[in-house]
């Protein structure tokens, strides 16, 4: 299907790239004035404590439950790192995306039905991402981080930009998905349709009236691992106290929707649980400025070694980290 509108894919023109069922403002109609007002998910994610905490307008409000799979680093890039990225970005064409977006691919090309995939045209990732990549094996969680393709997404809030819930493929892609955030603050939407039950843990020290209590061990611990500053999410978790055997609920999966709060400029990691069972969204009312998000995939088990696919795997790894490629 062609992209709707007329116009090239430089700037914010009239096209878009919209397919099937999604949409962006630019095929729905003129974009308003203003956002729209930035509602919340019924729980966030908290970075210091590794919880998502219920939040205070919603029925979840003094519950909270471990959200494990998130690695989040605050500043990862200095404000000059990221004006030089995006600026090099830009340099390069943009591609009309779906839902509003558009697209920069470093990457082999890839028919993920047929489960098929070509090198030719793919010369690696991009030279101003290779400071990048070395500086997130700094970090326990990416020491043996080997990025075979980088996708560049620009959201803009004028095209009503948005991703709509979605795993990243299984198949090619492997456990980690790391991307950075750039340009502006955004939020992370992540929902499960799992029919399975959910144990919530309530706050036993609210419950039991006590007021202003000391940090948990857990949350200090935790906190200090991350190297993470509070944030305004965490500020009110330093009387949180988890324990199970003093009151738990139990409700669907599908009933959860958790927030994780992005800064500009800030790196974060998917894996586990949050890679594999909760699907990851954008939604166009959280995207308010400009938004640049880059993200960073490894190759699964069946292309690396000792996977069916070994070679083709070291293969594609070698193109990558040339670090000499142009958007395909």
């Amino acid at each position: 299907m062609e992209a709707r509108g007329a116009g090239g894919g430089g700037g914010a023109g009239p096209a878009c790239g919209c397919k099937g069922i999604r949409s962006c403002l630019l095929c729905e109609g003129p974009a308003p004035a203003a956002p729209p007002p930035q509602e919340k998910g019924n729980f966030t994610y908290c970075p210091a404590t590794g919880l998502a905490v219920g939040n205070e307008c919603s029925e979840f409000a003094g519950w909270a439950f471990p959200f494990p799979g998130v690695f989040l680093l605050e500043e990862f890039i200095s404000q000059d790192e990221e004006y030089k990225m995006v600026q090099l970005m830009d340099q390069d064409d943009w591609k009309l995306s779906q839902s509003g977006r558009r697209k920069q691919d470093y990457g082999p090309k890839v028919n993920f039905k047929k489960k098929k995939l070509k090198t030719g045209g793919f010369f690696g990732l991009p030279s101003f991402s290779q400071e990048i990549v070395q500086r997130m094996k700094a970090h326990s969680a990416l020491e043996d981080f080997f990025p075979v393709e980088q996708c560049n997404l620009d959201y803009l809030p004028e095209r009503g930009s948005a991703i709509d819930p979605h795993f990243d493929d299984w198949w090619l892609w492997g456990e980690r998905l790391v991307s950075l955030n750039l340009l502006s603050k955004t939020v992370l939407s992540m929902s499960c349709e799992s029919e399975d039950g959910l144990q919530l843990v309530a706050n036993h020290k609210q419950a039991m009236g006590e007021s202003n209590p000391s940090a948990s061990p857990q949350a200090s611990q935790s906190h200090k691992q991350n190297h993470l500053p509070s944030t305004t999410v965490c500020e009110n978790l330093a009387s949180w106290d988890i324990n199970y055997l003093f009151s738990s609920r139990f409700i669907p999966y599908k009933k959860v929707t958790v927030d994780i709060h992005l800064p500009r400029r800030s790196l974060i990691v998917l894996f586990g649980d949050a890679r594999y069972k909760w699907k990851h969204a954008i939604y166009r009312k959280h995207i308010e400025h400009r938004r640049v998000c880059v993200t960073f995939r490894e190759l699964s088990a069946e292309f690396a070694l000792g996977g069916e696919q070994e070679k083709l795997g070291k293969e594609l790894l070698e193109i990558a980290l040339t670090f000499q490629g142009k958007p395909v």
